[in-house]
């Protein structure tokens, strides 16, 4: 496999763990939305917070690897 289609792949994995996790906070929070009638809401609006720090903290690398610019060296010049 080339480099370019290396680099591609890791791209691609990450980009599908990116919406693969997407998708699973949208469910813990639609399944809070459910529940703050049950906890309150200040407990509701806590719990909130820890999913949003939760998610942050698990996409926000991935994407920063995606984001970041290929940095290549020059070959050698030959003699």
């Amino acid at each position: 496999m080339k480099k370019d289609e290396r680099r591609e792949a890791i791209k691609s994995q990450r980009e599908q763990l990116i919406h693969e996790l997407e998708t699973l906070y949208m469910a813990a929070f639609d399944r809070l939305g459910q529940l703050e009638g049950d906890i309150g809401e200040v407990k509701a609006a806590q719990f909130t917070q820890i999913i949003l720090n939760s998610k942050l903290a698990a996409i926000e690398p991935l994407r920063k690897e995606i984001e970041n610019p290929v940095i290549t060296t020059p070959a050698e010049p030959s003699s």
